[in-house]
């Protein structure tokens, strides 16, 4: 039968049709494609080239800027260094000078001291004094009494505030981590680091606004820390922290693979950008602008991280004040990278050294773990002032609790009711001892210092007041100091 002529027209209008309706949406999402890339990174990559920064959108600009713009006070610190001494350093072996405790040693502890308080491994078992092991002294025309093992951090203690009066409410590792770092001892609550980034915003383009360094003593038993300590809980995953790696690459995979130049990275970062640009249209999810951040900070991280981690530069001096040669793992390795990290605008940097769990033999274990900090702690403080950053930069040295004044053999057990810590620079007064334990170190009874109180004093030297950065997040406002935490205004400059 031959072919209708009627019914051949139309189908050949039919796939006409089909065919410019297919064209039409090819050149609309071309289009698309190239206004959102050409017009958007297009001009971030000219502008770079040029030395300049391309416009930013508002969005991107707010979340440079932070959430509270303008400050609700005049900051007194712009970055925070915090020196994690994980494991919970003894005070008594440290900052916190018990020469009554020396007498009493060998004796059972008065139970008006223990009776009904929580007590971690030592509970149910005879409770006997342990003295102080190893002698305090004078340091600084302050007259601070320090341990005598740790002669550096002596040498600055005109410049650093003790606080004797700390408290938290949880008396195991991983809960008192998670409780020093988020204010909670629940996990999954954003970390102290994330908020600070969240509220004041990222100083620098180049690498994250809040990055972690490990390190591993050799004189204590090493508490895991779980990566979740530097989560951004339930705020934007954009403001997490990102641990760099203290030796090889410090971050994985951030030099380009073989036979790739970064032009052909570059091009791959652009095109992946403008794709995830073209599914935030569509789908209006944040994730997704987290993810073009990532992407492109991590690109940007591929000429920083490697500059960073060049210590070639820096003179001998520095290199002897610190005691390293830099890049070897150590602790005052990290405290270097931390100095150069400020400098380069990273807003909150966190040093773990774990090596600080004495359930026995604390007199060698202190001793031991004092020689791999001491000097690299104090060397930040005089490296920071030397060259004017200490003003706006708080250090804090510390860990998650205390150790008791009971023994565990010749150890001692967590403990949550009395513990110390040092503050510095960023506004903090100098030469100064804050509140105090009794007579055997057991409770803090002055100028009690509890853990919510210690975020609130942060973010009150950073220009915020804690009370008013929060989050809604499953139908309420939370913040970092959740419902308690008050600024300690003695210890403010």
């Amino acid at each position: 039968m031959a072919a209708n002529p009627y019914h051949l027209d139309r189908n050949r209008d039919t796939m006409n049709t089909q065919q410019a309706l297919e064209q039409l949406i090819l050149q609309a999402r071309r289009r698309t494609f190239l206004r959102q890339s050409s017009a958007g990174i297009g001009l971030s990559v000219l502008a770079s080239m040029f030395g300049q920064s391309a416009p930013a959108s508002p969005k991107e600009t707010e979340q440079r800027q932070g959430l509270v713009h303008p400050l609700h006070f005049a900051p007194k610190a712009k970055r925070i260094i915090h020196m994690c001494m994980a494991g919970g350093p003894s005070h008594l072996e440290t900052l916190d000078y018990k020469p009554k405790l020396a007498e009493m040693d060998g004796k059972p502890i008065p139970e008006s001291f223990t009776k009904g308080k929580p007590i971690a491994q030592l509970q149910n078992k005879e409770l006997k004094c342990l003295g102080p092991q190893h002698p305090f002294q004078k340091f600084g025309q302050s007259g601070q009494q320090i341990c005598e093992k740790f002669p550096h951090i002596g040498s600055i203690a005109d410049d650093i505030c003790i606080v004797n009066s700390l408290q938290t409410d949880a008396i195991n590792h991983d809960p008192a981590h998670t409780f020093m770092n988020t204010g909670s001892s629940v996990p999954g609550r954003p970390s102290m680091g994330s908020w600070i980034n969240y509220g004041l915003g990222c100083e620098t383009e180049d690498l994250p606004g809040y990055v972690v360094l490990t390190s591993l003593g050799k004189f204590g038993q090493a508490q895991p820390i779980a990566a979740r300590q530097w989560h951004s809980g339930f705020l934007p995953s954009q403001f997490q922290g990102v641990e760099f790696r203290s030796t090889g690459d410090p971050v994985l995979y951030v030099n380009n693979p073989p036979g790739i130049t970064r032009g052909q990275q570059q091009q791959v970062v652009n095109s992946i950008a403008a794709l995830n640009r073209m599914q935030a249209d569509i789908t209006h999810d944040p994730e997704i602008a987290t993810r073009i951040g990532a992407y492109e900070t991590a690109f940007r991280m591929q000429a920083s991280v490697p500059e960073l981690m060049d210590l070639s530069q820096e003179p001998k001096s520095v290199l002897d004040l610190y005691g390293t040669q830099g890049s070897d793992g150590s602790f005052a390795s990290n405290c270097l990278l931390a100095r150069r990290l400020a400098e380069r605008g990273v807003r909150f940097v966190q040093l773990y050294h774990r090596a600080w769990d004495h359930h026995g033999g604390v007199k060698k274990a202190i001793e031991g773990t004092a020689g791999e900090v001491d000097q690299g702690a104090a060397a930040l403080i005089k490296d920071l002032k030397q060259r004017d950053m200490l003003k706006d930069t708080l250090v804090i040295w510390g860990g998650e609790f205390g150790r008791t004044p009971m023994a565990q053999g010749n150890g001692r057990d967590h403990h949550i009711r009395g513990f110390s810590c040092w503050m510095a620079g960023g506004g903090i007064k100098g030469g100064i001892t804050h509140g105090a334990t009794d007579e055997l170190g057991y409770e803090a009874v002055e100028d009690v210092f509890h853990v919510n109180d210690f975020h609130a004093t942060l973010l009150h030297l950073l220009g915020v007041d804690h009370t008013k950065l929060t989050f809604k997040f499953q139908g309420r406002n939370y913040r970092l100091t959740d419902v308690a935490g008050n600024v300690v205004e003695k210890i403010l400059a």
